[in-house]
């Protein structure tokens, strides 16, 4: 493992502050509308609930947590990244025991803000762990491992997943809060997509006349290569070139910030790519 000392400090920094969040949502938004979000926070919460209304007794969240991050954090060291997934660690265990010792307070009882806005602090939560370089564990470590080492679409692998805990839930604790937790659930998962775009891909079309420079800005910033199709502008019949490029999302604007700094005339397109099909690089993690 490699160590930078601001880097490092930095992304500690911001797992603290992740776990504090993370943990804060889950005691007032999540406890108060009685809600299962997704991966192993949600079946973690499920647990609690059904040996409390088995048993008569409410497990702590860490022990819980702890148990069913065993396998994913296992994935993480053998598969991902060893620093990264120490960080996931971290996060792990100060969210999980941050969440058994900040009390629970109301802000608000309408189910549906509950539901949105704990959503939304949930997605951010996630997001500042990914961007910072971890994970806030659970199924988070099987998106990263199957997007990045199989070339899986995880979508619904992980949808199939919240579906049957909240068709466990709804069965045994009544349909209205699991119903309200797909609410929780779709508001988290527009805001990870908004912010965090390492798996997303863009597609772009560059006209220029200087293809090869901007062929090498595109590698040295992305690590992905590009094809040159020549053309003619069909206004003054000059001598063009296109580059197209596929490319990860979150390099899209250093990479266009480059190109307009190669070929100040250059004409930039850029498009949403929903599938593809073959190799594609991806960073790794340390």
């Amino acid at each position: 493992m490699k160590f930078d000392l601001k880097k490092d400090l930095k992304t500690l920094m911001c797992i603290v502050f992740a776990a504090v969040l993370m943990a804060v949502n889950i005691k007032t938004f999540v406890r108060t509308g009685g809600l299962y979000p997704g991966g192993v926070t949600g079946l973690t919460i499920l647990i609690q609930h059904i040996v409390e209304k088995l048993f008569g007794f409410t497990l702590p969240f860490s022990i819980v947590n702890f148990a069913l991050n065993g396998v994913p954090v296992y994935i993480g060291f053998k598969y991902i990244g060893k620093k990264f997934t120490a960080y996931s660690i971290l996060m792990i265990i100060l969210s999980s025991l941050l969440t058994d010792i900040i009390p629970g307070f109301y802000v608000t009882e309408d189910i549906l803000l509950i539901s949105v806005f704990g959503g939304i602090i949930n997605g951010l939560a996630i997001s500042i762990c990914l961007l910072s370089g971890a994970t806030s564990g659970g199924t988070d470590f099987i998106s990263i491992f199957l997007s990045e080492k199989k070339g899986v679409d995880t979508f619904n692998l992980i949808l199939g997943f919240n579906a049957l805990i909240l068709l466990v839930a709804g069965a045994i604790f009544g349909w209205d809060k699991a119903l309200y937790s797909i609410f929780f659930q779709f508001a988290s998962t527009i805001v990870i997509r908004t912010l965090y775009l390492k798996f997303q891909q863009a597609t772009l079309f560059v006209v220029t006349t200087h293809p090869q420079e901007i062929c090498d800005k595109i590698y040295d910033i992305s690590m992905h290569g590009a094809t040159i199709i020549d053309g003619e502008g069909s206004f003054g019949h000059s001598e063009k070139h296109v580059v197209y490029s596929v490319i990860a999302r979150s390099d899209s604007r250093k990479v266009i910030k480059a190109i307009k700094e190669t070929d100040p005339e250059a004409f930039v397109n850029v498009l949403r790519t929903d599938k593809l099909s073959g190799y594609f690089y991806y960073k790794k993690e340390d």
